[in-house]
């Protein structure tokens, strides 16, 4: 039986958890409805895009909506009033306008609502406060996503054509290509230089010894090494001096018969400012670095910490903020919380003055949003992680830690810098050395965000070398000079995480677009993903040649970063959404049509590797996909032979272990795929039988799934329960064509 109008009210969100999460915080005279994301968009399979109609869009119902919207369309049509509670961004306000065209609301029986946290006190405050959709957010959408649609349809069949099938072209994903691309040729024009450092170990009277670095000879400085910073952690070798071995001989020999004395001896207090709360692009750097997590498991994981998580008797709970954000903001009730909980749990020493704030240096950022914070300090990663996956925690220890560390006292630091003179017997020449140490005074933010070492790269240390106590005119006992050779380095690759904060300096993507490039450009295999590097493969500097010599605004740093600036002011009311399509429409027809004629190279191929196929007899072909380089067999589909290809091309030959099939009894041997390396019967294909590496390198047989009674919420089929390397997980029985799956927290193993 229907409700009647005037006895309930219908809330419309995206997604089943956000739809169950909410359905717990509001009474009964609410019904809670999903559109499993979004409901209308282009089609598919035609352009979709009225050129000659100021690019009048022409959107369709996507298949899946269409099975869910006369359920929809009845609520909407019993309830009294319907709020759009889509997510808090342009994506989710054009969500919302496209329900409400999808669904036929009258103007007055809808209003939209949005709030950072899926909390009781932010949903409840949001119902009391809507207001109309914002159509100048939705227009800015629109425009991006018509742009989007224009780039990928007009230049893609062109690289079908011209190059290979199945390629991709995009506005931006085009530029992350090129930056890849030109490192990847910055590093191959390289020339490495030698050079040396010089050090002393030293001694005061029987005390520990420590190390000081020579920087002067006869008063002028040595430069060593001239370091130009490129972006966060990474640095380009320009220029050295002591650069000659024999130079370097010469002066450990003299530096060998010196008396070393101190000659100044400089102590004070150092400061150091907490680091501010997370956004989009700073949070998928620092669990890229730090937990291994690829730009898309991130926002995965921080998505379902969002939605809601089951904490027990508190019932399913968003544990963030709103992860798609650009901006630093912090709600004063979140401050005050947290300073509140800094006190009680770590004293009043660890609280600054007043409540830190901090403004993003993002161009273009919403400013109205907030950053990604824990929705209640208070609600600390070890009393949660029982109730969550491995992922899940170690995203929200990260989260918590940086958002608690932010609104803590500097750390202090006692710094010591001692300068000690090397006089060489029977020389006018003089030598200075300097030592540095560095001790916690204070920790500060660092009692909560400790700067430890990275999955991938180390990070600064909090603590120097301890020195002993020294003074002026102190003699000191030279035990060792160790010159120490060095070669410069190239500027490194990047990784997700250097790649993203690159996008983010120069303007181009925006927090919901970073994941989804670098999973476009990993998937078409213009890309490959090596030891969390990134390497440009043979295709996709192809590709970014081709575009670079005849479409080159759509791999302009400046051009893109200017697209975006345009997006933002129609956002901001200030530019009429066509126009701005037609700023970059008209040129880039013209370069369209220009290359049409005016590519001439022949379509990309892979190289011959000069050896035939072990099993048919044809040339293998050197192909290289995002996992990296391969040799296949040219005769492909008949025959699929197919070899794998290490770092330096040399081929993976399978080897025999001291093990042997649990089902068919014959060697096991030991294979490379995808995900690493696994065990293979060596009977296969008539015996399919494979193992994995467990954490402590022993080879496990993974057991069967187990049907479940769950039944699939996106498909509605059964449910099974399935072990891979990080624990037990439940994926729909209805892959590959459904992908739908959910990490099993240990307790509920």
């Amino acid at each position: 039986m229907p409700k009647s109008k005037a006895s309930h009210f219908l809330v419309i969100v995206e997604s089943p958890t956000k739809q169950r999460t909410i359905a717990k915080f509001l009474g009964s005279g609410y019904e809670i409805a999903a559109t499993f994301g979004h409901i209308r968009d282009l089609p598919s399979r035609q352009l979709g895009v009225d050129e000659k109609n100021n690019f009048e869009p022409q959107y369709v119902v996507l298949p899946k909506a269409k099975k869910i919207l006369p359920s929809l369309k009845a609520s909407a049509g019993s309830a009294s009033k319907v709020f759009l509670a889509t997510d808090y961004d342009r994506e989710g306000e054009a969500i919302a306008w496209h329900v409400t065209e999808a669904l036929n609301l009258g103007k007055n029986n809808f209003a939209r609502i949005t709030f950072h946290e899926i909390t009781p006190e932010a949903i409840k405050e949001s119902l009391a406060h809507p207001r109309k959709i914002d159509e100048t957010l939705v227009r800015a959408q629109q425009a991006r996503r018509v742009l989007d649609r224009l780039v990928g349809y007009k230049l893609s069949p062109l690289l079908w054509t011209k190059v290979r099938k199945g390629l991709s072209a995009g506005r931006v994903q085009s530029v992350a290509l090129r930056l890849i691309v030109e490192r990847e040729r910055e590093i191959e024009a390289f020339k490495s230089q030698a050079y040396w450092t010089v050090s002393a170990e030293l001694r005061k009277d029987n005390e520990a010894s420590f190390n000081a670095s020579l920087v002067e000879i006869d008063g002028k400085r040595i430069e060593q090494v001239t370091l130009i910073k490129l972006f966060a952690d990474d640095y380009r070798v320009t220029t050295t001096s002591l650069s000659e071995q024999t130079v370097v001989d010469k002066l450990v020999e003299i530096l060998k018969r010196a008396s070393y004395q101190v000659v100044k001896v400089t102590k004070k207090d150092t400061r150091r400012q907490p680091q501010p709360p997370f956004m989009t692009a700073t949070l998928q750097q620092d669990a890229s670095r730090r937990l291994g997590f690829s730009a898309v498991k991130t926002m995965l994981v921080a998505q379902q910490l969002y939605e809601g998580i089951d904490i027990g008797a508190a019932g399913s709970v968003g544990l963030i903020t709103y992860m798609r954000t650009d901006s630093l903001n912090i709600a004063v009730s979140a401050q005050r919380e947290a300073r509140e909980f800094i006190k009680n749990t770590y004293g009043q020493e660890f609280l600054p003055e007043t409540a830190r704030i901090y403004k993003s240096k993002s161009k273009g950022a919403q400013e109205a949003h907030e950053a990604i914070r824990p929705t209640s300090a208070a609600r600390a990663p070890e009393s949660l992680k029982e109730f969550l996956t491995d992922e899940q925690y170690r995203l929200y220890d990260l989260i918590w830690r940086r958002f608690v560390a932010s609104q803590m006292a500097d750390a202090v630091f006692d710094t010591v810098s001692v300068d000690i003179n090397a006089s060489p017997a029977g020389s006018s020449n003089t030598y200075l050395f300097r030592a540095n140490g560095r001790a916690v005074k204070a920790p500060g933010f660092l009692r909560v965000y400790a700067e430890t070492e990275d999955k991938g790269a180390p990070v600064e240390k909090t603590e120097g070398q301890k020195l002993p106590v020294l003074a002026e005119n102190d003699p000191l006992e030279l035990l060792k000079i160790a010159p120490e050779a060095h070669k410069s380095e190239p500027p490194p690759r990047f990784n997700e995480a250097s790649l993203i904060k690159m996008l983010e300096q120069h303007g181009i993507g925006r927090p919901s677009t970073y994941a989804p490039i670098l999973q476009t450009i990993l998937g078409r295999g213009y890309v490959r993903s090596e030891n969390r590097r990134l390497y440009a493969t043979e295709l996709g500097t192809h590709v970014t040649d081709l575009l670079i010599n005849h479409f080159p605004g759509i791999v302009d740093l400046s051009f893109t970063a200017r697209v975006e600036e345009r997006l933002d002011e129609i956002a901001d009311g200030g530019a009429e959404w066509s126009s701005v399509i037609r700023e970059f429409y008209d040129p880039f027809i013209r370069d369209l049509a220009a290359a049409q004629t005016g590519i001439s190279t022949k379509p990309y191929e892979p190289k011959e590797s000069g050896e035939l196929c072990e099993k048919c007899g044809s040339p293998m072909l050197i192909r290289e996909s995002r996992f990296g380089k391969y040799l296949s067999c040219k005769a492909y589909p008949k025959c699929k032979n197919k070899i794998s290809l290490d770092a330096s091309g040399k081929k993976i030959v399978p080897e025999v272990v001291d093990k042997t099939c649990p089902k068919c009894g014959k060697s096991m041997v030991k294979r490379f795929g995808r995900r690493g390396p696994f065990l293979a019967c060596s009977g296969y294909p008539d015996c399919k039988i494979t193992m994995s590496f467990d954490k402590d390198g022993n080879a496990v047989l993974r057991p069967e799934p187990k049907m479940t009674d769950q039944k699939c919420e996106k498909c509605g089929k059964p449910m099974l329960l399935r072990v891979g390397k990080r624990g037990q997980f439940i994926t729909c029985s209805g892959f590959p064509r459904c992908r739908n799956l959910k990490r099993v927290p240990a307790n509920k193993g």
